[in-house]
Order: C-alpha cells, then sequence, then structure tokens
C-alpha cells in the first residue's frame, strides 16, 4: 500500500514537472527535476518516518537553548576580545549549540506523543478530581472523612447540584427543608477546608433529563470520581466505567470485624421480625438480632455471636443470650 502511494506520488512529481517544462519548451528536462524533487520528498518522508517525534522536538528546543547559552557566554567577553569575538563566537556556538542537540535528542524522546497523552492523563489523575453527589452532601459524613485526610484535592460541585441543593432547601415539606438546610451547611463547612478546593462548574447537559445522568455524563467528560451514597447511582457509574467513592461502603469498611463465638454486651431495643427475635444496635448503627431475646427488651445482656451477614445496606450480626449459646456448646461436647 505504502509502495503504491510512494509511486503515486513519484509520477506526480513527474508530471507536474512535465507540465511546467513544456511552457518553457524543456519538457524532458521538467520530466527529469520533478523526479528528481519526487525522491527526494519520498527520501525526506522515509527518514522522518523513523524518527521520533518528540527527538524532533527535544532537538529543536535544545539547540535553541544552545545557542542562547553561547551568546549569554559570549556576552561578557566581548569588550576583552574586541574584533576576535566572531571567530570565539562561532566555535563558542557550535560547541554549545551540539551540545544541546545531543541533550534535547536524548531527552525529547520522552515527549512522544503517547508520552504527551500519558503526561496530560497522570496530570488529571493527580489533580485528583471528585464530583459531589446531592445525597453525600446531605448526609454529611463527607466532613469528618475529610477532616480526618481521607479525602483531599479538588471538590467539583456541579451547577444542577447546587440548584438541586437549593431548591430542596426551599421545599415546603419540614424534612426536606431541613435537609437541605444542612446540606448548604456541610458545603461551607468544606469550603473553609485548607486542603479541599471546592470548584462551581456551569457545565450542563440540556438534553439529559435525570440529575444522576448528568453527574455520570460528568464524571465522564472530567475524568473525575463521584462521591455518593446512591446506590442506583454507584451501580449506573459503575456500569459505565466512572469510579465511585460511596461513604456506605467506607463506613462498613471501618466497622469492627466481629466473629462467630465473640461475645458483646448489649442494650435489646425492640422486638424482632420473626418469634421471640430481640434487636440490638451497636454504637455504629449495626444490627444485632438475638434469638430467643424478646424476653431481654429494655435490658443489658450479655450475647455471643452466631453468625454475621454482609449486605449491601450494611452488616447485620446474628446471636443468642450467652448461657444460652453456652448450654448448647456443652451439649455438643457431651
Amino acid at each position: 500500500m505504502f509502495l503504491l502511494l510512494r509511486i503515486s506520488f513519484f509520477l506526480l512529481f513527474a508530471f507536474s514537472g512535465y507540465i511546467l517544462g513544456i511552457k518553457y519548451n524543456y519538457g524532458l528536462y521538467g520530466v527529469l527535476i520533478g523526479g528528481f524533487l519526487g525522491l527526494i520528498a519520498i527520501a525526506i518522508e522515509s527518514i522522518l518516518k523513523n524518527v521520533d517525534f518528540g527527538a524532533i522536538i527535544g532537538g529543536l528546543l535544545g539547540i535553541s537553548f544552545g545557542l542562547l547559552f553561547a551568546s549569554l557566554f559570549m556576552l561578557p567577553l566581548k569588550p576583552i576580545l574586541g574584533e576576535d569575538i566572531k571567530a570565539i563566537s562561532f566555535g563558542v556556538s557550535a560547541v554549545f549549540g551540539y551540545v544541546g542537540l545531543l541533550l534535547g535528542i536524548n531527552k525529547g524522546k520522552s515527549l512522544s506523543i503517547p508520552g504527551i497523552l500519558n503526561l496530560l492523563k497522570r496530570r488529571g489523575v493527580e489533580e485528583n478530581l471528585k464530583i459531589l453527589d446531592t445525597s453525600v452532601i446531605i448526609d454529611g459524613r463527607i466532613v469528618e472523612v475529610c477532616e480526618s485526610g481521607f479525602l483531599e484535592g479538588v471538590f467539583i460541585l456541579p451547577q444542577f447540584i447546587l440548584q438541586e441543593l437549593q431548591h430542596i432547601a426551599d421545599s415546603a415539606d419540614h424534612m426536606k427543608r431541613a435537609r437541605g438546610r444542612r446540606g448548604l451547611d456541610v458545603l461551607h463547612k468544606i469550603q473553609k477546608m485548607s486542603e479541599i478546593t471546592v470548584r462551581i462548574v456551569d457545565e450542563d447537559f440540556p438534553k439529559i433529563k435525570e440529575v444522576d445522568a448528568k453527574l455520570v455524563a460528568l464524571a465522564r467528560l472530567m475524568n473525575a470520581k463521584v462521591i455518593t451514597n446512591d446506590f442506583n447511582l454507584n451501580k449506573v457509574a459503575e456500569l459505565q466505567g466512572v469510579s465511585v467513592l460511596n461513604i456506605n461502603e467506607l463506613a462498613n469498611a471501618l466497622k469492627p470485624v466481629v466473629l462467630p463465638g465473640e461475645s458483646m454486651n448489649v442494650f435489646v431495643l425492640k422486638e424482632g421480625k420473626e418469634y421471640n427475635q430481640g434487636v440490638a444496635y451497636l454504637d455504629d448503627g449495626t444490627m444485632v438480632v438475638i434469638e430467643n431475646g424478646r424476653r431481654l427488651i429494655g435490658k443489658n445482656a450479655d450475647v455471643t455471636v452466631t453468625s454475621v451477614l454482609q449486605t449491601t445496606a450494611g452488616r447485620m450480626i446474628f446471636a443468642k443470650p450467652k448461657e444460652e449459646y453456652e448450654r448448647e456448646e456443652l451439649r455438643a461436647i457431651k
């Protein structure tokens, strides 16, 4: 394919030379000159094809800086050397220019097009862009996470998220209004943090109606992560290749590991869904379902863990009253 293109290119030059040669009654010479120029063009193309783009740029920059340093080096010697400055300046410029050319070619190899793209990509990663979702702003736990130093960088706040938050804060419903105002307070706290930069962007997607879909589209456009508590948004974003930081998943991951056979003291708060169950909660909100624990409602009780269930909503611990668990263990041994 490339050979055919080069032959066509050569014939085009030769034919153009022939047309121009006829005008001056030198058709044969025109063909020869046109063909010769075509060969030169093909040779230059072959040479440049094997030369690294970054090496060319680096070489040009290197020789430019070399000549500049040579001029600066000779500047204070001009009054001393007088007319001899020209010969010496030529030699110094040649040396500095050649050294700069070699250094530029060597260092410029990293400036290839793939290298530049990777550099820009790394720059986007280093900028650490994260887009805030309404759910995580209203939730408020992100403030404590940021204060602990686990989150830093640039937080992107789209105008459509801010408008949604303001709409909730202006709602006629008392609960919604309180949640919206809480979200605005959370944003003010985050803005005051020195390690966090909050950037409000006007980018919008008029053809997209749903806020979640806009959020995912913006994250893809800016190569940013999404911070959210919304389970559905989490899944949709991951399906479209967008990284998600879910505060609920972080909280679940930080909960203490509880193993079957461990004992704990809990306050049995209410009756469970199943017969004769009692329900208690740990300090981190983890639900403890106690078998045969209905009689313990309203009391502190020692229980022993029988199993742990991890769900998308969180972790559930199943237990039995400690005395009952120990009796069963004794029976099993006998």
